[in-house]
């Protein structure tokens, strides 16, 4: 019987019912879509610079493990010393520089011939290596993106770069220039941002570690194989708070939302709760009845938002090819649970006010 009530009161304003499951779906999207986009984002980072290919990364001390962060601050003669340690089968000098004209893209400058001995070299899928100085190598996936081909100018970094060649993406970046040419257009001579290292067999990575921190004993020594582990919110500067911010304010929105619905529910419908009390219903049993309404709202509305969040991540991809948008299960699970608990919050007050009400005053109300 509490069932069937629950329900008819929940459809007995299919308007306000709506747009309160609405706003619980705008709610549990907006925190699934925060933390897919920044989640997405980390993760195919990590997995485009663990595709160089190399064993080894080496930074400036404090340095980033998010490479648009990172300077130029190292000698590239660094290089020259790493090759000559035990089991350094190669070196790849580069120079990280962050492009933010048309996009937010990081830009690796390279020696051809050392990035294509530490990652195996490009897969071309048109056109041919970096040959001139202004000459620049997009991924695939820039290319859709950009709808830009071989042979077309791209004007990125307030210069005017020759597209050689479109290549699989996957390289650490998504645009590749020489380094001398970035090197001159950064005012960085002679400078790198970071140094890849391809030992010789994958067991002596430790053993090259070692003699590289006795080496350059103030820099970061990174193993590629366990970067995915470090890109995470908490070691990128405010990205943390960022989210937490995002959650709280998702968070006050079903609040508000619920708490209002729920209290113009119980002000309507005061006559109907006094005649459930002059039939014996305790306060807890009205209570239950809000509380009740209120889990079922949030649960459409948690169901609603999934489907949205799906949605958006299919219409952001499509209109963006090169953003990347995680969505787990662990992630729809917390959603859900923070709207179903912000939304009980934001109905205890009503619940409490329809418990207390008197019987007498609630069957006289007009």
């Amino acid at each position: 019987m509490i069932r069937y009530m629950i329900v008819q009161n929940v459809l007995h304003r299919p308007l306000r019912t709506l747009i309160t499951a609405i706003a619980v779906a705008v709610e549990v999207a907006m925190v699934i879509m925060v933390v897919g986009l920044t989640s997405g984002l980390l993760l195919e980072n990590a997995k485009r610079v663990e595709g160089v290919g190399a064993d080894i990364m080496v930074q400036p001390h404090a340095a980033s493990v998010f490479l648009a962060f990172s300077g130029a601050p190292m000698p590239i003669a660094i290089g020259d010393k790493l090759k000559e340690l035990d089991y350094v089968q190669a070196v790849a000098p580069v120079l990280v520089q962050f492009n933010s004209v048309n996009g937010l893209d990081v830009v690796f400058g390279i020696d051809p011939t050392t990035f294509s001995a530490v990652s195996n070299g490009f897969v071309f899928h048109s056109g041919h290596d970096l040959q001139n100085p202004n000459d620049i190598l997009v991924d695939d996936i820039y290319a859709k993106a950009k709808k830009v081909k071989t042979g077309q100018t791209l004007h990125i970094l307030d210069h005017d770069f020759h597209v050689a060649g479109v290549v699989e993406h996957g390289k650490g970046a998504r645009l590749f220039v020489f380094i001398s040419t970035l090197q001159e257009m950064a005012g960085a001579h002679d400078k790198a941002s970071i140094f890849y290292i391809k030992c010789d067999r994958t067991d002596h990575t430790p053993a090259v570690m070692d003699e590289v921190r006795q080496l350059l004993p103030n820099y970061e020594i990174r193993p590629l194989k366990d970067f995915i582990s470090l890109m995470t919110s908490s070691n990128l500067p405010g990205l943390g708070a960022f989210i937490s911010v995002m959650i709280g304010i998702a968070v006050v929105i079903g609040f508000l939302v619920i708490f209002l619905s729920m209290y113009t529910t119980v002000i309507e419908r005061t006559r109907e709760i006094g005649v459930l009390k002059s039939l014996g219903a305790s306060k807890g049993y009205i209570a239950r009845v809000i509380l009740s309404e209120t889990t079922l709202l949030c649960l459409t509305g948690a169901i609603v938002g999934i489907g949205l969040s799906f949605l958006l991540r299919t219409v952001f991809i499509r209109l963006f090819p090169a953003l990347s948008i995680l969505i787990t299960v662990n992630w729809i699970l917390r959603a859900s649970a923070i709207a179903i608990v912000g939304g009980l919050l934001g109905a205890c007050y009503p619940a409490w006010i329809a418990s207390r009400k008197d019987p007498v005053e609630a069957l006289a109300y007009e």
